[in-house]
């Protein structure tokens, strides 16, 4: 338990860590604090925080900075988180909102706005595509261009904008429409995708040209989709900025190995399970990733029955401003949650 004056000089240190990455000492703190105590009253304080296993001296005489312990009381306990203005709600729900793109695509855009926002890596844990269809739809954007529309059972909803014949009729659309419905529903994108390419290819289907050359279309917009999660990290070069030393740069390197790995994506999927909200991993002590100098922020996304579908968050070094980074993350990954309809 820290008694008042303690948490005052605590939070005066984590702050500046989080300003600068430098050590700070303990005539900055009296000046920054503005309070009547003398740098000898606060370097006793500090002795204690160190003590307790909250600071640590980078080297002799040096200032002092938060430890991974230190900094995840500070998180726990002591941070006030802030709150996103209006503007800034504003612009991750243009960034991030469908707008006819694939739900592929908004991942990607939310991860790369993420990564901006914040200077840190995004990253983005993709739901798996293994759920079976439930509804096939083809609908009119205008002179040339048309939205496919793929619905699954467990509620996504993924759409692709492709290019059709000017003038094309709306009963080509709809009947196109009801042609992949009436064949894709039940299976998986994969299985259906499948069937469908032989039957084309054998001209069993009973289609005029048009609707066939739609249906193609539609199928061609998922070429390459896969089947299985995917963990999609975007921004890995704001991670390289504030290296100074070649053990940060070996620290930064392991983190791009571990997050290619499949492990990494098979931990984010239980950790997100395991809590609701924003979740908050710090320093070696994470049971993510055990790499001293990172943090991670992430946040789990739901679909419109509340089934939690995928992750969304930033990882970058312990000392990310979590005040403004925590609400950004839990309110990109609400807007994810309503693009899945």
């Amino acid at each position: 338990m820290l008694n008042e004056r303690s948490r005052e000089i605590f939070r005066t240190i984590v702050d500046a860590y989080v300003e600068t990455g430098e050590p700070i000492g303990s005539r900055t703190i009296s000046r920054r604090l503005g309070l009547n105590l003398s740098p000898a009253t606060i370097r006793n304080v500090m002795a204690d925080l160190e003590e307790a296993g909250l600071l640590f001296a980078p080297h002799t005489s040096a200032g002092r900075l938060p430890t991974d312990a230190g900094l995840r009381l500070f998180v726990d306990g002591l941070l006030e988180v802030g709150r996103l203005s209006q503007d800034e709600r504003d612009n991750l729900d243009a960034r991030c909102a469908a707008g006819g793109r694939s739900f592929s695509a908004v991942l990607e855009q939310a991860t790369q706005t993420l990564s901006g926002l914040s200077r840190c890596a995004g990253l983005v844990l993709a739901p798996k595509t293994e759920s079976a269809l439930k509804h096939a739809e083809f609908v009119a954007l205008g002179p040339g261009r048309a939205l496919v529309v793929l619905v699954t059972e467990d509620g996504l909803v993924e759409n692709r904008v492709i290019e059709v014949p000017v003038g094309v009729p709306a009963s080509a659309l709809v009947t196109a429409g009801n042609f992949l419905s009436a064949r894709m529903v039940g299976f998986t994108l994969e299985e259906a995708k499948a069937a469908l390419v032989q039957e084309l290819a054998q001209n069993q289907a009973e289609l005029d040209e048009l609707t066939a050359r739609l249906v193609e279309a539609g199928l061609a917009s998922w070429s390459g989709e896969r089947s299985g999660g995917s963990l999609i990290v975007r921004g890995q070069k704001n991670l390289l900025e504030d290296i100074n030393a070649l053990e940060d740069l070996d620290r930064v390197r392991r983190l791009f190995e571990m997050l290619e790995t499949k492990e990494t994506m098979m931990r984010l999927v239980e950790a997100t399970h395991r809590g609701e909200g924003v979740q908050i991993f710090i320093g070696s002590a994470n049971s993510l990733f055990g790499i001293a100098g990172c943090s991670m922020v992430i946040a789990p996304y739901m679909n419109s029955r509340e089934q939690i579908v995928g992750a969304i968050g930033v990882i970058g070094p312990t000392r990310i401003n979590y005040a403004r980074i925590i609400p950004m993350v839990d309110y990109t990954a609400k807007v994810i949650g309503r693009s899945i309809g």
